[in-house]
């Protein structure tokens, strides 16, 4: 039996139950897949991390969903460096992750965020709207703007939606998402979930609004998604769907989970060389976890 010691983190939030929840297991890098899967699917979360010593950066993280080990993602980002602040092993205001994305710097700034800078984006098919509405449950004509895949660390099927509306109204589908991730040659479905966004927060800060609908064995819906949330921005910014280089990202609200991002470009709308994405991090639990092997 191996013992750990374990903090359940809030991200994107500055209080208990917002943003999204994810388990950070400190020294669990070395567990097996098989511990790590089954450990994600006994939290009922979306995605826990492992950490580890790094020979490239300050610390190595994995990341788990219930059906596998993915490069990146967003929120078990902000809340594994949450955890590390909290637990003292992040002693500066900036820290190195060694992700399966690459190197992701996470700074603390002035006013208590977590702020990631994921890689440039990477701008991938334009699946056709009709696909893209079949796997949302909703007519074509209310998507915005061709829908594409953009990935800062993990691929999404980003998609612009015209009113809160629609947005609320979505429902997804199983068959039209295998259909979309065949597509994109994915051989699951847990990776191509089309991340909808509309031009409107749900709030008075707020610029926008987003939902992720999640396929089985998750839970079926993400109250806030980091990694999205950058591809989100890239993809606005690169197709000139939004003038500014900075602004407010919200999602959650509707689950009664809200959360809440600062997101910002680094470099130019033609030429994107990153994207910041900054939130909070309430560490709601902490104790140990005893393991097999």
């Amino acid at each position: 039996m191996t013992t750990l010691e374990f903090d359940w983190v809030d991200a994107f939030s500055d209080v208990a139950f917002g943003g999204n929840g994810c388990a950070v297991v400190h020294g669990g890098a070395a567990l097996p897949d098989e511990v790590c899967l089954a450990y994600v699917r006994e939290t009922s979360l979306v995605e826990c991390t492992f950490t580890g010593p790094s020979e490239l950066a300050d610390v190595r993280v994995r990341y788990f969903l219930a059906t596998r080990e993915i490069p990146f993602a967003g929120h078990p980002t902000i809340a594994t460096v949450a955890a590390l602040k909290a637990r003292g092993y992040m002693t500066g205001d900036r820290i190195v992750l060694e992700t399966g994305a690459g190197l992701v710097p996470v700074t603390l700034t002035e006013d208590g965020l977590f702020e990631m800078t994921q890689i440039a984006p990477r701008f991938g098919l334009r699946p056709d709207p009709a696909l893209v509405a079949r796997a949302i449950g909703l007519p074509e004509a209310a998507i915005a703007a061709p829908p594409q895949f953009v990935s800062t660390g993990l691929p999404f099927c980003i998609t612009l939606l015209r009113h809160h509306g629609d947005l609320r109204q979505a429902r997804l589908d199983a068959e039209g998402l295998r259909d979309l991730a065949a597509l994109q040659g994915f051989d699951g479905s847990d990776m191509a979930e089309p991340f909808l966004v509309t031009l409107e927060g749900a709030t008075g800060s707020g610029q926008t609004f987003s939902r992720l609908l999640l396929a089985p064995p998750s839970p079926p819906e993400d109250p806030f998604t980091g990694s999205a949330t950058g591809a989100m921005a890239s993809y606005l910014w690169h197709n000139g769907l939004l003038e500014a280089s900075g602004f407010v990202a919200e999602q959650g609200h509707w689950m009664g989970r809200p959360g809440q991002a600062r997101v910002s470009r680094v470099g130019s709308a033609d030429q994107i060389e990153g994207v910041r994405v900054a939130g909070a991090g309430y560490v709601l639990m902490s104790g140990a976890i005893n393991l097999p092997g």
